[in-house]
Protein backbone atom coordinates (compact mmCIF):
# COMPACT_ATOMS: atom_id res chain seq x y z
CA UNK A 1 0.00 0.00 0.00
CA UNK A 2 1.25 3.20 -1.10
CA UNK A 3 0.32 6.04 2.31
CA UNK A 4 1.02 9.89 1.79
CA UNK A 5 1.63 11.30 5.06
CA UNK A 6 0.72 15.09 4.16
CA UNK A 7 0.69 17.29 7.82
CA UNK A 8 0.66 20.72 8.11
CA UNK A 9 2.62 22.38 11.45
CA UNK A 10 1.01 21.34 14.97
CA UNK A 11 2.24 25.00 16.01
CA UNK A 12 4.12 25.23 19.14
CA UNK A 13 5.33 21.81 19.03
CA UNK A 14 5.85 20.08 15.34
CA UNK A 15 6.88 21.48 11.96
CA UNK A 16 5.28 19.99 8.92
CA UNK A 17 8.00 18.24 8.48
CA UNK A 18 8.67 16.83 12.20
CA UNK A 19 4.69 16.13 12.19
CA UNK A 20 5.22 14.11 9.06
CA UNK A 21 8.16 11.92 9.89
CA UNK A 22 6.70 11.45 13.64
CA UNK A 23 3.67 10.21 11.75
CA UNK A 24 5.30 7.71 9.47
CA UNK A 25 7.17 6.01 12.52
CA UNK A 26 3.71 5.04 13.77
CA UNK A 27 2.45 3.72 10.88
CA UNK A 28 5.48 1.99 10.17
CA UNK A 29 4.76 0.12 13.45
CA UNK A 30 1.22 -1.54 11.82
CA UNK A 31 2.42 -1.67 8.08
CA UNK A 32 5.87 -1.73 8.07
CA UNK A 33 6.88 -2.74 4.23
CA UNK A 34 4.23 0.34 3.35
CA UNK A 35 5.37 2.54 0.75
CA UNK A 36 5.07 5.86 2.27
CA UNK A 37 5.48 9.10 0.48
CA UNK A 38 6.09 12.21 2.71
CA UNK A 39 5.32 16.05 2.20
CA UNK A 40 4.57 18.51 4.45
CA UNK A 41 1.64 20.55 3.92
CA UNK A 42 0.80 24.60 4.24
CA UNK A 43 -2.25 27.25 4.16
CA UNK A 44 0.06 30.15 2.65
CA UNK A 45 1.08 31.19 6.00
CA UNK A 46 3.22 29.47 8.08
CA UNK A 47 4.82 26.60 7.28
CA UNK A 48 4.58 27.04 3.26
CA UNK A 49 8.50 27.59 2.75
CA UNK A 50 9.13 23.92 4.69
CA UNK A 51 6.56 22.80 2.45
CA UNK A 52 8.12 23.72 -0.85
CA UNK A 53 11.71 22.67 0.59
CA UNK A 54 10.36 19.55 1.00
CA UNK A 55 9.15 19.11 -2.50
CA UNK A 56 12.42 20.18 -3.93
CA UNK A 57 12.81 23.30 -3.57
CA UNK A 58 15.91 25.37 -3.06
CA UNK A 59 16.70 27.15 -0.26
CA UNK A 60 18.41 30.81 -0.10
CA UNK A 61 19.21 32.84 2.65
CA UNK A 62 19.18 37.36 3.18
CA UNK A 63 20.29 39.18 5.49
CA UNK A 64 17.33 41.94 5.78
CA UNK A 65 16.10 44.36 8.56
CA UNK A 66 13.51 43.06 10.63
CA UNK A 67 10.07 44.22 12.03
CA UNK A 68 11.95 47.06 14.29
CA UNK A 69 15.40 47.85 13.92
CA UNK A 70 17.59 44.38 14.25
CA UNK A 71 18.43 43.01 11.24
CA UNK A 72 17.62 38.74 11.21
CA UNK A 73 18.82 35.95 8.48
CA UNK A 74 15.59 35.03 6.28
CA UNK A 75 15.32 32.15 4.66
CA UNK A 76 13.14 31.67 0.71
CA UNK A 77 13.26 29.12 -1.51
CA UNK A 78 13.51 29.10 -5.48
CA UNK A 79 11.83 26.03 -7.22
CA UNK A 80 12.55 26.53 -11.09
CA UNK A 81 12.20 30.64 -11.85
CA UNK A 82 9.68 30.72 -9.10
CA UNK A 83 10.32 32.17 -5.56
CA UNK A 84 8.75 31.49 -2.55
CA UNK A 85 8.33 34.31 0.46
CA UNK A 86 7.29 33.74 3.54
CA UNK A 87 6.63 37.65 4.66
CA UNK A 88 7.14 36.08 8.56
CA UNK A 89 10.70 35.06 8.05
CA UNK A 90 11.36 38.68 7.92
CA UNK A 91 8.69 40.85 9.44
CA UNK A 92 6.95 38.22 11.91
CA UNK A 93 5.83 38.25 15.26
CA UNK A 94 8.71 35.56 16.74
CA UNK A 95 11.26 38.80 16.44
CA UNK A 96 8.75 41.00 19.17
CA UNK A 97 7.30 41.09 22.57
CA UNK A 98 3.92 42.49 21.15
CA UNK A 99 3.61 45.85 23.19
CA UNK A 100 1.16 49.30 21.84
CA UNK A 101 4.72 50.51 20.85
CA UNK A 102 6.09 47.48 18.84
CA UNK A 103 2.49 47.32 17.39
CA UNK A 104 2.30 50.91 15.62
CA UNK A 105 6.40 50.80 14.54
CA UNK A 106 6.64 47.43 13.10
CA UNK A 107 6.92 47.15 9.25
CA UNK A 108 7.43 45.04 6.98
CA UNK A 109 10.83 46.32 4.91
CA UNK A 110 12.48 43.43 5.58
CA UNK A 111 9.74 41.48 3.32
CA UNK A 112 10.68 43.95 0.31
CA UNK A 113 14.26 43.13 1.07
CA UNK A 114 13.44 39.41 0.39
CA UNK A 115 11.50 40.12 -2.68
CA UNK A 116 14.24 42.32 -3.85
CA UNK A 117 16.47 39.19 -3.67
CA UNK A 118 14.30 36.95 -5.54
CA UNK A 119 14.29 39.39 -8.55
CA UNK A 120 18.31 39.88 -8.47
CA UNK A 121 18.09 35.74 -8.52
CA UNK A 122 16.10 35.92 -11.82
CA UNK A 123 12.65 34.67 -10.31
CA UNK A 124 9.43 35.42 -12.85
CA UNK A 125 7.26 34.29 -10.21
CA UNK A 126 6.77 35.29 -6.65
CA UNK A 127 4.96 33.31 -4.45
CA UNK A 128 4.05 35.57 -0.46
CA UNK A 129 2.97 33.78 1.92
CA UNK A 130 1.89 36.31 4.19
CA UNK A 131 0.85 34.82 7.55
CA UNK A 132 2.17 35.46 11.35
CA UNK A 133 3.11 38.95 10.72
CA UNK A 134 4.28 41.82 13.44
CA UNK A 135 3.28 44.77 11.39
CA UNK A 136 -0.11 47.12 10.58
CA UNK A 137 1.55 48.95 7.85
CA UNK A 138 -0.18 48.07 4.52
CA UNK A 139 2.76 47.09 3.06
CA UNK A 140 4.18 49.90 2.80
CA UNK A 141 7.63 49.24 4.79
CA UNK A 142 8.15 46.18 1.61
CA UNK A 143 7.13 48.86 -1.32
CA UNK A 144 9.85 51.47 0.50
CA UNK A 145 12.69 48.70 0.41
CA UNK A 146 12.03 48.44 -3.53
CA UNK A 147 12.39 52.21 -4.03
CA UNK A 148 9.18 53.49 -2.90
CA UNK A 149 8.96 57.13 -0.80
CA UNK A 150 6.55 58.06 1.28
CA UNK A 151 6.29 61.77 2.13
CA UNK A 152 4.87 63.87 4.63
CA UNK A 153 2.90 67.29 4.42
CA UNK A 154 6.58 68.98 4.14
CA UNK A 155 8.11 66.62 1.66
CA UNK A 156 10.13 64.79 4.01
CA UNK A 157 10.72 60.48 4.61
CA UNK A 158 8.21 59.31 6.77
CA UNK A 159 9.32 56.70 9.46
CA UNK A 160 8.55 53.20 8.76
CA UNK A 161 5.11 51.93 10.68
CA UNK A 162 1.62 51.73 10.13
CA UNK A 163 1.18 54.24 12.55
CA UNK A 164 2.93 56.94 10.70
CA UNK A 165 1.30 56.29 7.35
CA UNK A 166 -1.74 58.85 9.39
CA UNK A 167 0.88 61.85 7.77
CA UNK A 168 1.32 60.31 4.48
CA UNK A 169 0.97 62.63 2.18
CA UNK A 170 2.63 61.67 -1.41
CA UNK A 171 3.72 58.31 -2.46
CA UNK A 172 6.62 58.82 -4.80
CA UNK A 173 7.08 55.82 -7.21
CA UNK A 174 9.66 57.30 -9.37
CA UNK A 175 12.26 54.70 -8.21
CA UNK A 176 10.09 51.83 -7.56
CA UNK A 177 12.09 48.68 -9.08
CA UNK A 178 10.81 48.34 -12.50
CA UNK A 179 11.29 44.59 -12.41
CA UNK A 180 8.21 44.84 -10.41
CA UNK A 181 6.23 45.16 -13.62
CA UNK A 182 8.03 42.19 -15.11
CA UNK A 183 7.22 39.17 -12.53
CA UNK A 184 4.09 38.11 -11.85
CA UNK A 185 3.03 38.28 -7.84
CA UNK A 186 0.91 35.36 -6.22
CA UNK A 187 -0.16 36.08 -2.70
CA UNK A 188 -1.36 33.24 -0.46
CA UNK A 189 -4.74 34.90 1.22
CA UNK A 190 -7.38 32.86 2.78
CA UNK A 191 -8.43 35.59 5.25
CA UNK A 192 -11.54 38.02 3.24
CA UNK A 193 -10.44 41.19 5.78
CA UNK A 194 -10.44 44.35 3.66
CA UNK A 195 -7.58 46.91 4.64
CA UNK A 196 -9.43 49.38 7.13
CA UNK A 197 -13.15 49.44 8.83
CA UNK A 198 -14.27 47.37 11.42
CA UNK A 199 -13.34 44.12 9.98
CA UNK A 200 -9.96 45.51 8.67
CA UNK A 201 -6.32 44.58 9.74
CA UNK A 202 -5.74 46.49 12.34
CA UNK A 203 -9.02 46.26 14.09
CA UNK A 204 -9.54 42.63 13.55
CA UNK A 205 -5.64 41.51 14.13
CA UNK A 206 -3.92 44.25 15.91
CA UNK A 207 -4.40 43.38 19.46
CA UNK A 208 -2.02 40.23 18.45
CA UNK A 209 0.33 41.87 17.50
CA UNK A 210 -0.01 44.57 20.83
CA UNK A 211 -2.17 47.36 19.91
CA UNK A 212 -4.61 48.56 22.28
CA UNK A 213 -8.33 49.60 21.21
CA UNK A 214 -7.22 53.32 20.79
CA UNK A 215 -3.87 52.16 18.84
CA UNK A 216 -6.08 49.53 16.87
CA UNK A 217 -8.30 52.63 15.58
CA UNK A 218 -5.05 55.19 15.45
CA UNK A 219 -4.24 52.62 12.66
CA UNK A 220 -7.33 51.89 11.33
CA UNK A 221 -7.11 55.61 10.49
CA UNK A 222 -3.96 55.42 9.42
CA UNK A 223 -4.58 52.29 6.89
CA UNK A 224 -7.76 54.34 5.43
CA UNK A 225 -5.35 57.00 4.60
CA UNK A 226 -2.89 54.97 2.90
CA UNK A 227 -5.64 53.38 0.95
CA UNK A 228 -6.61 56.53 -0.37
CA UNK A 229 -2.94 57.72 -1.41
CA UNK A 230 -2.86 53.84 -3.13
CA UNK A 231 -5.80 55.14 -5.25
CA UNK A 232 -5.12 58.92 -5.46
CA UNK A 233 -1.49 57.52 -7.14
CA UNK A 234 -2.50 54.41 -8.78
CA UNK A 235 -5.76 54.51 -9.78
CA UNK A 236 -6.14 51.26 -7.85
CA UNK A 237 -9.19 50.44 -5.46
CA UNK A 238 -7.30 48.72 -2.56
CA UNK A 239 -10.42 48.28 -0.19
CA UNK A 240 -11.57 45.03 -1.01
CA UNK A 241 -11.48 41.39 0.56
CA UNK A 242 -8.44 39.85 1.71
CA UNK A 243 -6.27 43.26 1.35
CA UNK A 244 -6.51 43.28 5.23
CA UNK A 245 -4.29 40.08 5.53
CA UNK A 246 -0.92 40.58 7.35
CA UNK A 247 -1.54 44.09 8.25
CA UNK A 248 -2.63 44.81 4.82
CA UNK A 249 0.58 43.92 2.83
CA UNK A 250 -1.23 42.48 0.16
CA UNK A 251 -2.21 46.45 -0.31
CA UNK A 252 0.56 47.67 -1.70
CA UNK A 253 1.14 45.42 -4.57
CA UNK A 254 -2.21 45.09 -5.55
CA UNK A 255 -1.65 48.99 -6.31
CA UNK A 256 2.02 49.21 -7.39
CA UNK A 257 2.63 45.42 -9.33
CA UNK A 258 1.37 42.51 -11.24
CA UNK A 259 -0.41 40.89 -8.11
CA UNK A 260 -2.83 38.39 -7.32
CA UNK A 261 -4.81 37.23 -4.34
CA UNK A 262 -5.08 33.52 -4.22
CA UNK A 263 -6.47 30.76 -1.97
CA UNK A 264 -3.30 30.03 0.20
CA UNK A 265 -3.82 25.84 0.20
CA UNK A 266 -4.39 25.73 -4.04
CA UNK A 267 -1.20 27.56 -4.16
CA UNK A 268 0.94 26.06 -1.95
CA UNK A 269 -0.60 22.52 -3.60
CA UNK A 270 0.33 23.59 -7.37
CA UNK A 271 4.08 24.43 -5.80
CA UNK A 272 4.35 21.17 -4.36
CA UNK A 273 3.11 18.58 -6.90
CA UNK A 274 0.35 17.75 -4.44
CA UNK A 275 -2.00 16.64 -7.30
CA UNK A 276 0.58 14.18 -9.04
CA UNK A 277 1.44 12.99 -5.30
CA UNK A 278 -2.32 12.07 -4.55
CA UNK A 279 -2.70 10.65 -7.92
CA UNK A 280 -0.06 8.15 -6.88
CA UNK A 281 -1.39 6.95 -3.43
CA UNK A 282 -3.87 4.36 -2.13
CA UNK A 283 -4.47 6.26 1.82
CA UNK A 284 -3.67 9.70 2.83
CA UNK A 285 -2.87 10.86 6.53
CA UNK A 286 -2.89 13.83 7.30
CA UNK A 287 -3.07 16.22 10.26
CA UNK A 288 -2.49 19.27 12.50
CA UNK A 289 -2.50 21.01 15.75
CA UNK A 290 -5.72 21.60 15.76
CA UNK A 291 -9.04 20.05 13.73
CA UNK A 292 -11.76 22.50 14.72
CA UNK A 293 -14.51 24.73 13.05
CA UNK A 294 -11.47 26.96 11.74
CA UNK A 295 -10.05 24.21 9.50
CA UNK A 296 -13.32 24.20 7.85
CA UNK A 297 -12.47 27.25 6.47
CA UNK A 298 -9.28 27.19 3.53
CA UNK A 299 -6.94 25.27 6.20
CA UNK A 300 -4.58 22.46 4.86
CA UNK A 301 -5.95 19.09 6.03
CA UNK A 302 -9.47 19.37 5.26
CA UNK A 303 -8.56 21.15 1.73
CA UNK A 304 -6.46 18.17 1.20
CA UNK A 305 -9.19 15.73 2.50
CA UNK A 306 -11.42 17.13 -0.09
CA UNK A 307 -9.16 16.53 -2.62
CA UNK A 308 -8.25 12.89 -1.56
CA UNK A 309 -12.23 12.21 -1.27
CA UNK A 310 -13.10 13.00 -5.04
CA UNK A 311 -10.35 11.12 -6.28
CA UNK A 312 -12.26 8.06 -4.07
CA UNK A 313 -9.40 8.01 -1.55
CA UNK A 314 -9.51 7.25 2.41
CA UNK A 315 -8.08 10.12 4.53
CA UNK A 316 -7.15 9.35 8.36
CA UNK A 317 -6.47 12.46 10.46
CA UNK A 318 -4.19 12.73 13.46
CA UNK A 319 -4.30 16.18 15.66
CA UNK A 320 -3.48 17.54 18.49
CA UNK A 321 -6.77 18.12 19.68
CA UNK A 322 -9.84 17.23 17.84
CA UNK A 323 -13.41 19.32 18.30
CA UNK A 324 -15.04 18.08 15.29
CA UNK A 325 -17.11 15.30 15.55
CA UNK A 326 -17.09 12.67 13.22
CA UNK A 327 -20.19 13.73 10.87
CA UNK A 328 -18.01 17.19 9.89
CA UNK A 329 -14.79 14.87 9.07
CA UNK A 330 -16.81 12.49 7.23
CA UNK A 331 -17.93 15.12 4.87
CA UNK A 332 -14.56 15.94 3.96
CA UNK A 333 -14.02 12.13 3.46
CA UNK A 334 -11.87 11.41 6.62
CA UNK A 335 -12.91 7.97 7.94
CA UNK A 336 -10.55 7.94 11.12
CA UNK A 337 -9.26 10.62 13.41
CA UNK A 338 -7.09 10.18 16.67
CA UNK A 339 -6.23 13.49 18.53
CA UNK A 340 -2.78 13.46 20.39
CA UNK A 341 -5.46 13.87 23.84
CA UNK A 342 -6.55 10.37 22.93
CA UNK A 343 -3.54 8.61 23.33
CA UNK A 344 -1.44 10.68 25.70
CA UNK A 345 -1.79 11.01 29.25
CA UNK A 346 -2.53 14.30 29.46
CA UNK A 347 -3.07 17.78 26.96
CA UNK A 348 0.49 18.78 29.30
CA UNK A 349 2.38 15.47 27.93
CA UNK A 350 1.22 15.59 24.42
CA UNK A 351 2.34 19.13 24.18
CA UNK A 352 5.71 18.17 25.72
CA UNK A 353 6.96 15.03 23.68
CA UNK A 354 4.46 15.61 20.66
CA UNK A 355 6.73 13.97 18.25
CA UNK A 356 5.79 10.62 20.64
CA UNK A 357 2.22 11.02 20.64
CA UNK A 358 1.96 11.85 17.20
CA UNK A 359 3.47 8.48 16.25
CA UNK A 360 1.41 6.70 18.82
CA UNK A 361 -1.81 8.57 17.25
CA UNK A 362 -0.87 7.49 14.10
CA UNK A 363 -0.63 4.09 14.77
CA UNK A 364 -3.86 4.09 16.71
CA UNK A 365 -5.51 5.63 13.68
CA UNK A 366 -4.30 3.35 11.23
CA UNK A 367 -5.20 0.21 13.38
CA UNK A 368 -8.32 1.34 13.54
CA UNK A 369 -8.92 2.08 9.90
CA UNK A 370 -7.40 -1.94 9.03
CA UNK A 371 -9.87 -2.87 11.76
CA UNK A 372 -12.66 -1.66 10.53
CA UNK A 373 -11.87 -2.14 6.42
CA UNK A 374 -11.54 -5.66 7.63
CA UNK A 375 -14.68 -5.97 9.68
Amino acid sequence: MRILIAPDKFKGTLTGAEAAEAMAAGVRRVMPDADIMLQPIADGGEGTLEAVLAAGGVRHEARVRGPLTDTVTAPWALTGSTAVIETARASGLEFITPTPDTAGRAHCYGSGELVKAALDAGATEIVLGVGGSAMSDGGSGALRALGAKILDDDGAGLPLGGLALARAAALDLSGLDPRLQNVQLRIAVDVQNPLYGPDGAAQVFGAQKGADAGLRDALDAALARWAALLKATTGVDVQRPGAGAAGGFPSAFLACSNASLEPGFNLVADLTGLEHKLQRADLILTGEGSLDAQSEFGKAPLGLADRAKGLGLPVLAVAGRITLSEADLAAHGVVQARSLADVAPSIKAAMKDAGRYAADASEAVLRAFRSASLG
